[in-house]
């Protein structure tokens, strides 16, 4: 399978007025690059069951235990255990409950007033999941194949031009600057002013409407996530795989809703946030060669 790679040239601006310079501005603009036979993944069969498995697999392996633990020495007792209680022994009629010691209070037990819960959440407990490496292969496979088309990207979700050609390959990046061209490795791109220039390479690539979905979706979480570290839910927007963590990545990994991920550590959940397929991705050529 062939496919034409992007080039960009990126149009540097730079207005002056009587106080000085103002800040640049990059317009950037694609042209179709030399034509790059495609690994034989791109052409895998798409298993949605496998996806889903995989993902929901990779959750469940990072889920932390959490619940009490159990009274031991100096440890602080378990919730409702905090009382010195003593039972009464049989032949009173009343209840076989645990009482204060010197009350007739209960508590300590599941139906008193602040007593423990019954049956509550152990440390112990095991959330793993196990998952054959076979599958974990051919769910990556199936979610890269799914990337590269632009039917499912769609019903994703995703916001892209009407031209847009799916798989979208990033070959060279050249910067015009007071008529001089320079011209990088796109994975090495200079860090001034980076993350500019890489919303106006997605601009130019037809991608900018995406960026601008994840980043206008961006809300307050509901409930008790937002005081324990993730107050906001962006939504997913833009995948970019690259071969290096170079210029590239550290440009992309600030813009809200981008997510940026080396082609030796993509796996399905990159692919498909929440086993939905047909993520939005951005590839350089550098990484689909490291895939070879």
């Amino acid at each position: 399978m062939k496919v034409k790679t992007y080039n960009l040239m990126s149009n540097v601006e730079q207005e002056e007025l009587d106080a000085g310079l103002l800040a640049e501005s990059y317009v950037v603009e694609t042209t179709d690059g030399k034509a790059m036979n495609l690994p034989s993944i791109f052409e895998s069969e798409i298993r949605e069951d496998l996806v889903r498995s995989a993902v929901h697999a990779s959750r469940a392996n990072r889920r932390q235990s959490y619940g009490h633990n159990e009274h031991d020495g100096k440890r602080a007792p378990q919730p409702g255990m905090k009382h010195s209680v003593e039972w009464w022994g049989k032949g009173r009629g009343v209840s076989r409950i645990m009482r204060k010691t010197g009350q007739r209070t209960g508590a300590q037990n599941p139906h008193t007033r602040g007593g423990r819960r019954a049956h509550g959440p152990k440390v112990a407990k095991d959330w793993s999941q196990k998952l054959n490496t076979k599958q974990k292969i051919l769910a990556r496979n199936s979610a890269i194949a799914a990337t590269a088309n632009p039917e499912m990207v769609s019903s994703r979700g995703h916001n892209f031009e009407d031209n847009v050609r799916f798989p979208i390959i990033i070959d060279s990046y050249t910067e015009s600057r007071e008529g001089s061209l320079e011209k990088f490795s796109v994975e090495s791109l200079p860090l001034q002013n980076s993350t500019r220039k890489f919303v106006a390479m997605m601009e130019g690539l037809g991608l900018g409407a995406d960026l601008i979905r994840a980043k206008s979706g961006r809300t307050i979480r509901a409930g008790k996530g937002t005081m324990r570290g993730r107050k906001y839910r962006t939504p997913k927007s833009i995948l970019l795989v690259v071969a290096n963590r170079d210029g590239l990545h550290k440009a992309a990994r600030n813009v809200p809703g981008v997510d940026v991920v080396a082609a030796k550590d993509l796996c399905a959940e990159d692919l498909a946030p929440g086993g939905d397929l047909g993520r939005l991705t951005v590839w350089t050529k550098s990484a689909i060669e490291a895939m070879e």
